[in-house]
């Protein structure tokens, strides 16, 4: 019964899964950090500690103490809010590094890996890939539908080889994206395989095998071509040029005495790339990676950023603002559909039909949509009611500040079922749009 503060961490249970760069970026960087599944993450940094635990420079000068960080807790603006600020601003004008090692990760290998892979999957996540002369995968955003087309996952699908595919998840679907696979590829586990004659695929859980870095930013690319070696300023015959790793592209590159797994791909909005790296190697591959962001400002940026930015462009997270209540385009993520595999997916009919209620009616009873509250003051955390002409019609699912935008911003599910209406543009373009946080309604926009 007692408040539940929004940006209050677990006390209890702590560091028992830990990145390969805990250490340095708490002691060096100054990194609060947060518990995301048992593990822990980067939620801001501050200022590196001095030898005796203390902050020093920009922290201190704010008035944050190391007890601060448990012990503050508000519904208004953290005296850290301006930290936060300055790694989202990082993001969008230079380049940032965040660690995100607590993504669920697994190796899906044999003869039969990509077809079992697609049969889950509403994009075809097994493409013919480029010729031998230059390899090169492809990284694909798909979900995984059940039959009644309600989502079970939301992730992406690497295709590395023939036989050889590379599966990244949240980490709240760790467990449930494992035994997905496992249930529907058939003969992974001992009795009943729901009829499914045994094929050709194992799958290996490789989250703990593999640290993952994400640098992303305008000035991405400049660091990852000086990264591997590249001469300053000479991107057109980077093997980081748009041609030569174009968007969605993967491909393993050393980097020092490494091995790494590059994905081209943003969840921020930005020119990015997604590091995948051996956990043996992890800090050599750290250690290079901010030599090389000397005089290009690179920026430490934690989860605090990675959700404002990804709120801004309004990117979908499976767990807070979707889940398994919601169908593919309740939530706006038809275009992932390809309804021209010759084996098509599971829950594809299910799709198909409400697809065609979208067409009869122009539109659909429930759509997920972004709101910014106009007023740049108020804060928003999650189930704040949303208000369009005086009726409720939803609430916020997930939310963030939009730095960039101006405001407080996120994602809402505007459900009309009762009231016998669909949302469509015009609904959307037209009416007083309100959000009500604590006891005021804020003029909002919507789209």
């Amino acid at each position: 019964y007692k408040c539940h503060y929004p940006y209050k961490s677990k006390e209890t249970a702590r560091e028992a899964k830990r990145s390969p760069f805990f250490d340095r970026m708490r002691s060096q960087q100054g990194a609060y950090m947060k518990d995301v599944s048992g593990w822990e993450a980067p939620d801001w940094f501050g200022e590196p500690l001095d030898p005796t635990g203390n902050p020093t420079n920009s922290m201190s000068k704010l008035g944050i103490q190391p007890s601060m960080t448990v012990a503050e807790q508000t519904f208004g603006r953290a005296k850290w809010f301006p930290l936060w600020q300055q790694e989202h601003q990082a993001c969008r004008e230079a380049v940032v590094v965040i660690d995100m090692s607590f993504m669920s990760k697994f190796l899906v290998v044999g003869g039969d890996a990509g077809a079992c892979l697609n049969r889950l999957s509403t994009a075809n996540v097994d493409p013919d890939l480029p010729d031998e002369v230059n390899p090169a995968g492809v990284i694909t955003y798909t979900q995984w539908l059940n039959d009644s087309g309600k989502m079970e996952a939301d992730l992406t699908v690497s295709k590395l080889a023939e036989d050889k595919y590379f599966v990244v998840a949240t980490d709240t679907m760790h467990r449930h994206v494992d035994t997905w696979m496992r249930r529907h590829f058939g003969g992974e586990e001992k009795g009943d395989n729901n009829g499914l004659t045994p094929k050709h695929v194992h799958v290996t859980d490789v989250t703990g095998a593999y640290a993952q870095l994400n640098v992303q930013g305008p000035l991405s690319r400049e660091l990852m071509h000086r990264l591997v070696g590249g001469a300053a300023g000479d991107l057109e015959n980077s093997q980081f040029s748009n041609q030569a790793f174009p968007f969605r592209c993967v491909k393993e590159i050393a980097i020092g005495f490494a091995k790494v797994i590059c994905a081209r791909i943003t969840y921020v909005g930005e020119l990015g790339y997604e590091l995948f790296i051996p956990t043996e190697h992890a800090l050599h591959v750290y250690e290079r990676i901010l030599a090389a962001g000397k005089g290009l400002g690179l920026t430490h940026a934690g989860l605090k950023a990675l959700s404002s930015l990804r709120m801004e462009k309004a990117y979908r997270d499976y767990g807070h603002d979707m889940d398994n209540t919601d169908t593919l385009l309740e939530v706006g993520l038809g275009f992932t559909v390809d309804w021209n595999k010759p084996e098509g997916f599971i829950g594809q009919e299910a799709v198909r039909q409400q697809k065609q209620l979208f067409k009869d009616h122009g539109g659909l009873s429930k759509r997920l949509v972004q709101v910014l509250v106009l007023d740049p003051s108020p804060l928003m955390y999650h189930a704040e009611v949303l208000w369009r002409d005086g009726v409720a019609v939803g609430y916020i699912r997930a939310a963030s500040y939009g730095h960039t935008l101006g405001g407080a911003v996120g994602l809402a599910m505007v459900d009309l079922t009762h009231a016998g209406r669909v949302v469509d543009k015009a609904f959307i373009d037209s009416g007083k749009w309100e959000v009500e946080i604590a006891d005021r309604r804020y003029p909002a926009k919507v789209s």
